[in-house]
This record gives structure tokens, sequence and C-alpha cells, in this order.
């Protein structure tokens, strides 16, 4: 079953500067999905109000 995740890109500053839907049917697949978005920003993934995970840019 698919199943919504929000993915957030956060500044060096730690604010939101947008946010992408990510459909799938786990959270290992949304946690795949959510690391190929660091490029030159964090990612933190999120299912509502649970943190699943958070994706360092290591530029």
């Amino acid at each position: 079953m698919q199943h919504i995740y929000r993915a957030f890109l956060i500044s060096s500053d730690g604010h939101i500067v947008d946010r992408v839907e990510i459909e799938c049917d786990g959270d290992d697949t949304a946690k795949e999905r959510a690391k190929r978005l660091v490029d030159g920003h964090d990612v933190e993934l999120w299912d509502g109000t649970r943190k699943i995970a958070k994706f360092t840019n290591k530029n």
C-alpha cells in the first residue's frame, strides 16, 4: 500500500527551503529516495509527526 512521506530540505542556517512529497510503500524505500535529495541541503524525512531520518549534506 502506498503511503505519502514528506522530505524537508533544510538550509545551513536550519530553515526549511523546500518540501518534497514521497509516495512509496515503506520507510526503507522512503529513506532511499530522501537520501537522493541531499544536494547542498540537509534532508529530514517525516511521516506525519514521526521523524524517520535525517541525511546530512557533506559538502
